[in-house]
């Protein structure tokens, strides 16, 4: 099915799922890098770099609906 949105609400979705995978992974990034968890603070950065594009995603959407 598909999503009936305008490209502007998608890209607000988007944007603001992505700003909170990068906020996640800043924790969990900052709790490995305090507990000495490497994994912990690699799986961190992945959600950060996730979260990035997706936000990236979201403001190019937005920028398309504009036209």
């Amino acid at each position: 099915m598909a999503d009936e949105r305008n490209l502007t609400e998608r890209g607000v979705d988007n944007s603001l799922k992505g700003k909170g995978n990068d906020l996640k992974g800043k924790i969990k990034d900052a709790a490995g890098g305090l507990t000495g968890d490497s994994s912990l603070q690699a799986e961190g950065k992945v959600d950060q770099a996730k979260g990035k594009v997706q936000d990236a995603v979201g403001k190019a959407e937005r920028k398309l609906d504009e036209r």
